[in-house]
């Protein structure tokens, strides 16, 4: 048996849909009031009958910040993937980000470790590496400094610690490091807003730029390891690195629209910033522009995603594809913003 955290995320419901296509028993960790819909929608973009996979899945209601319903979810699984997280900006989440992201992490491993489970593959982030310099390639083995990070990244780069605690304790553990993940049906956070942005038809482009990979690309690399005999290994998963202006008019390309020509200017970034302080506290809304979002929206890094493909029979999937797909399902679901 199989256990997927976070099974309601992009991530999460992309590796349930894999892993149970495949044919494998599977348990799927929800919170209450998570949108289970949502999954079968994901299911519907790849299969004719979702329903039939859908109604496989063995559900669990818990949350991995509460030991005595978690506990439960691990018993009898020999692998878990472990995809929750909150993935956040807003300074007022802090306390949020280290509760589910370390202190969730660290309850899954210690039932892993009590109950035996053989393998864990967690889904990290590129923000849990080194930060390092304009332009400069970073890879696996690029040096960690804590005091230029966010505080998502922090937590992060924390969650894979408890990971590596579980693999001292006996525990096959890999970590995948994936960069912007392009991937369709969660349109209003994370990656998936970037869908949602462009269709609106700025006139505008952060200035900054990132490494990208596709949701099939995170799923396929993340079975292969858990498959293989890896472990102890840590991935960066990016396909290429584009900047955002790049990423924008790909999309805005596939909705034929025009792409949007002004590049943001970090001044600008800044002054919004007390803007939507004021907003955000005025109407209790988070917060969208942040001094950790200026330094990732105005920078430009760089990733090398080889390692995977040196370890596994693996190779990247053009993204033109991945975004080609992804926006032909915002289009099928939102045709009003299209007329």
């Amino acid at each position: 048996m199989i256990l997927v955290t976070g099974a309601t995320g992009l991530v999460g419901s992309h590796i349930l849909f894999k892993l149970l296509a495949e044919g494998q028993q599977v348990r799927a960790l929800f919170r209450a009031g998570s949108d289970l819909e949502r999954v079968k929608r994901v299911f519907g973009y790849y299969a004719p009958e979702p329903e039939k996979l859908f109604d496989k899945i063995e559900w669990y209601e818990a949350d991995i910040l509460d030991p005595a319903d978690l506990g439960g979810a691990l018993k009898n699984i020999k692998r878990v993937y472990h995809c929750a997280a909150l993935i956040s900006f807003d300074p007022k989440d802090k306390n949020r980000l280290y509760l589910t992201n370390v202190i969730g992490t660290q309850n899954v491993v210690n039932f892993c470790i009590h109950y035996g489970v053989e393998k864990i593959c967690y889904v990290s982030s590129i923000a849990a590496l080194g930060d390092g310099t304009h332009q400069q390639v970073m890879d696996e083995e690029t040096e960690w400094d804590e005091n230029t990070q966010s505080a998502y990244a922090v937590t992060k780069y924390g969650a894979e610690k408890e990971i590596w605690r579980g693999a001292q304790e006996g525990v096959q553990v890999v970590i995948v490091n994936p960069g912007i993940i392009i991937g369709p049906g969660f349109w209003h956070s994370g990656s998936g807003a970037l869908f949602k942005m462009v269709a609106k038809k700025p006139k505008w482009y952060p200035p900054g730029g990132s490494g990208v990979v596709t949701i099939n690309d995170v799923t396929t690399s993340m079975i292969g390891l858990m498959n293989s005999d890896i472990t102890g290994e840590r991935f960066i998963l990016v396909n290429q690195n584009m900047t955002y202006k790049e990423i924008f008019s790909a999309i805005a390309r596939e909705y034929n629209m025009s792409a949007p020509k002004k590049a943001l200017k970090k001044w600008h970034l800044r002054l919004l910033l007390p803007l939507d302080w004021l907003h955000a506290r005025l109407y209790n809304k988070a917060r969208k522009i942040t001094s950790d979002n200026i330094k990732g929206l105005s920078n430009i890094k760089t990733y090398n995603g080889q390692k995977i493909e040196k370890h596994l029979p693996f190779s990247y999937e053009l993204m033109a594809q991945a975004i080609y797909f992804g926006c032909n399902k915002y289009k099928a679901e939102y045709p009003d913003k299209f007329l």
